[in-house]
């Protein structure tokens, strides 16, 4: 199975990124997942099940730590032969 998790963590500051927002794209560039997608304003991550999963727990665990105080995500499976 195949899933595609949308996330943002907050507060947002949009004169220089937060450590949580740091955090949080360290955790999905450095994840084994097919496709990552980082923006100002939301994140996309692609990928197996497990990989993907395994990015949420930690994107969820490590962005609190760093001073997160809302992460929003959805996670979607990706049906056989959509993009």
């Amino acid at each position: 199975m195949r899933l595609r998790v949308e996330f943002t963590t907050e507060p947002f500051d949009l004169d220089e990124a937060p450590a949580h927002a740091l955090v949080a794209r360290e955790v999905v560039e450095t994840a084994e997942l097919d496709a990552v997608d980082v923006g100002p304003f939301g994140n996309t991550a692609e990928g197996g099940a497990d990989a993907v999963l395994t990015a949420v727990d930690a994107l969820l665990r490590k962005t609190l730590e760093a001073g997160a105080t809302r992460v929003s995500l959805q996670v979607n499976v990706i049906a056989e032969g959509e993009k």
